[in-house]
């Protein structure tokens, strides 16, 4: 059973078998779909489940703090299950490709008491931005 799945069944969260389907395709590692995205990989293991549903179920998801919405540069929202696990990420500029990474150290601390400008911090979102082996290598 994915990790996912498991944090789910935790929470007594109903698991139709649309929502276990969607569930099911986000589960891995450095796994950042599209909604339709997932809708596409859905279908081909509940040929019935609607985009709607599937969006439904994200939105549902999200607001659980079970799975991370990720926006970046303007392009379609991702959606990421490693939600209990602090991670950046890294995005390709060619392809948009998306890596979970796990740099050293605290974020919180790198951002020195001047610039706060008397914030209490809770969190950070930190995106490193380059070109994928893929991408590098076309446009060299």
């Amino acid at each position: 059973m994915s990790d996912l799945l498991e944090r789910l069944r935790g929470r007594g969260w109903r698991l139709t078998s649309q929502r276990r389907v969607v569930a099911e395709v986000l589960d891995g590692e450095h796994v950042h779909l599209t909604a339709d995205e997932v809708h596409a990989r859905a279908v081909e293991r509940l040929p019935e489940i609607s985009r709607a549903t599937v969006y439904n179920t994200l939105g549902e998801l999200v607001g659980l703090g079970e799975v991370l919405e990720v926006a970046t540069d303007g392009r379609a929202k991702r959606y990421d299950p490693n939600a209990h696990h602090a991670h950046q990420h890294l995005v390709c500029y060619g392809c948009g490709a998306i890596r979970d990474v796990h740099p050293q150290g605290d974020p919180l601390a790198a951002l020195p008491d001047a610039e706060r400008f008397g914030f209490t911090l809770s969190g950070a979102e930190i995106t490193y931005r380059g070109l994928c082996p893929d991408c590098a290598v076309a446009t060299a």
